[in-house]
Parts: C-alpha cells; sequence; structure tokens
C-alpha cells in the first residue's frame, strides 16, 4: 500500500484504499500484490486470517432504481481518502498483508439464480481457508450467494442486517429470487437461524401488515428506525451480542437504512432514516461477535449527490467493517 503522502491520492489503479490487489482467478496483479490462492490464504495453513474486499456489479434483482452495479467502482474511488490507522479501536485497519482488494466476482447480467451460484461458488473458494469477505454490492439479492457460501463453511448463521425493508416477501412481479425476496429464501434454505437474527431500521409504509407479519412469523427480531435511533449505539451493541450469542455472524448493510439526506443513490431510498453519524456508530461497536462476513449494498451511484457524499458513506462503513475484523483477528474485539 502506498503512502499517500508519498504519492498523491488521485494517482495510479483504484482498489479499495489502495489495497494490493488479488485477483480471485488466481493471477496476481501489480508488483508485491497477492495472487488468488494467497488471497485466500489464512488459517488454513496456520497464518493469520486475512480479510478481502470484494465487488459484485450486479443489479438485475432490484425493483425500483437500478444502478448498483456501478457501487462497486463507485466505493472504491470514494475510498481513496480512508487511511490505516482507525484512532477509536486502535487498531491498524488496513496493515500491510492483512487485507486485499480481490476485485470483482463474475455475475451473469439478466440471469439472477446463475449470478447467486456464481457468488457462491467465488465466496465458497476464497473464504474456505479463513478469509473475512467484505463484498461491495450490487443490489440486495447478492446477499443470499453470500450466506449460501458462508453457511456452507459455518452453518447456519445470524444475520445481523441494518435495512428499511425486511425482504421477506416470498415473490416480486412473479419472481421468487429478488432483493425484496433475498431473507425469505436465506431463511427457507437453512442459512440463517432466524432464533440468532434481527433486522434493524425498519420504516416507510407497506403493502399491508403482512409484510412486517410475515417477517415476524419466519422468528426474525424486528427493530423500528424509531426504537433503533433511540437507542445508545453501544447498548443496541449489546442487544445484538445478546441475540446472536456465539454463533457465526453476517453482517449486512444496506444503504437505504441511512436517510437520503445522507445517502440519496439508494436503490429504494426511505425517508427518516439513521443520519451518517448514527450509521457509523452503530456498526463501530459491534465488537466482540464472531463475524465471519460483511457487505454493503443497494447504493447506485447515478442518483448520488454531485459530492458522491453515499459512496463516501458506503466506503467508511466498509472501514468499519473491516476495523471489526482487524478487531478479530487481533483477538482485541
Amino acid at each position: 500500500m502506498t503512502s499517500p503522502r508519498q504519492t498523491p491520492r488521485y494517482m495510479g489503479v483504484r482498489t479499495f484504499a489502495g489495497l494490493p490487489y488479488a485477483d480471485l482467478a488466481g493471477e496476481g496483479q501489480g508488483e508485491g500484490a497477492p495472487t488468488g490462492q494467497a488471497a485466500g490464504r489464512g488459517a488454513a495453513d496456520g497464518g493469520e486470517r486475512r480479510a478481502a474486499v470484494v465487488g459484485i456489479p450486479f443489479d438485475t434483482a432490484t425493483s425500483w432504481r437500478a444502478g448498483a452495479r456501478f457501487a462497486p467502482e463507485a466505493i472504491r474511488s470514494a475510498s481513496a481518502l480512508l487511511r490505516p490507522w482507525h484512532p477509536l479501536h486502535g487498531v491498524e485497519v488496513l496493515r500491510a498483508g492483512a487485507v486485499v482488494d480481490a476485485g470483482d466476482l463474475p455475475i451473469t447480467p439478466g440471469n439472477a439464480g446463475r449470478s447467486v451460484e456464481q457468488i457462491a461458488d467465488a465466496l465458497s473458494a476464497l473464504c474456505s481457508s479463513g478469509t473475512i469477505a467484505l463484498v461491495l454490492g450490487g443490489d440486495h439479492l447478492v446477499s443470499l450467494g453470500e450466506l449460501r457460501a458462508h453457511a456452507s463453511l459455518h452453518g447456519p448463521l445470524a444475520l445481523v442486517l441494518f435495512d428499511a425493508h425486511a425482504d421477506t416477501w416470498d415473490h416480486y412481479y412473479g419472481e421468487r429470487l429478488f432483493h425484496g425476496t433475498v431473507v425469505r429464501r436465506a431463511v427457507e434454505e437453512g442459512l440463517v437461524d432466524p432464533s440468532r437474527s434481527l433486522i434493524a431500521g425498519l420504516r416507510g409504509s407497506l403493502y399491508s401488515p403482512r409484510d412486517l407479519d410475515d417477517a415476524r412469523a419466519l422468528g426474525l427480531e424486528l427493530v423500528q428506525i424509531d426504537e433503533l435511533r433511540a437507542t445508545p449505539p453501544a447498548a443496541f451493541a449489546g442487544r445484538v451480542r445478546d441475540r446472536v450469542a456465539k454463533a457465526p455472524a453476517f453482517l449486512g448493510f444496506d444503504i437505504d437504512v441511512v436517510d437520503p439526506s445522507a445517502a440519496p443513490a439508494a436503490g429504494t431510498p426511505e425517508v427518516g432514516g439513521l443520519l451518517a453519524g448514527e450509521a457509523l456508530a452503530h456498526v463501530r461497536e459491534l465488537t466482540a461477535i464472531r463475524l465471519v462476513g460483511f457487505d454493503i449494498v443497494e447504493v447506485s451511484p447515478p442518483y448520488d449527490a454531485p459530492g458522491q457524499i453515499t459512496s463516501l458513506l458506503a466506503a467508511n462503513l466498509a472501514y468499519e467493517m473491516l476495523a471489526l475484523a482487524a478487531l478479530n483477528r487481533t483477538g482485541t474485539g
């Protein structure tokens, strides 16, 4: 990772926060860049667990604003201002050798089923040796492929999801694989343990009371936005830890949980959400949880403000997630 005090941040090939690039296909790029095999090397061969940033430029399953296919590129660009040291956690998040940018996964535009399978296969290969993947979506359906991969390695997961919507509809336009059905599909496939899972930040108008009743019937704990905003981040994190217990957990963040004033480029925006600082604080406090994967989804850059504030926030949320992975890696989280 080149120091921005030696080379301007706006120079060079754009990776997340200037991290080394490691091709998932196994062809390392750039001087000193690890190969795809090295990107997945970690706990399995006695080394420390590595984190990898992975883009999934897929938005075929969206129902409102398309454009999330451009989010990995935009978030990487906005991440150029990030620095290695996290002053609040006291950890070097981007320490050399601990984190790489693994590029984008192959997907098939227009084919949701095949794309989910491609995501699951690629992430299973990457994470089988202990690598922690942070995915930059993509619409929310990409999470189904991620959860398949992680569940194949760890068993049913505790899902910790920040989202304005429960995403537990059975179908949308007759399609069962859609960004609004992803949580239901994950529960039905046994990828998620609903008794250990919760969705926080719910708000907005509904089609009927069943929208949330059905989510509760699946066994999920639901936290409305007013309750979330009224709960200090540390207290909410304690609630999450109690819910998750010792289960392997997946942390998902749909950008629409944030208010459009701070994140206008959401695929399905809802007013009255978290402010930027609140969102960062809630993610930052989720320490001491066995997090095996992360994602940020539903950023649609074509709808962003001139200053790209949604992508900038998403990049900083990703940084907080990498900080949690670093704390777990060093045993201090």
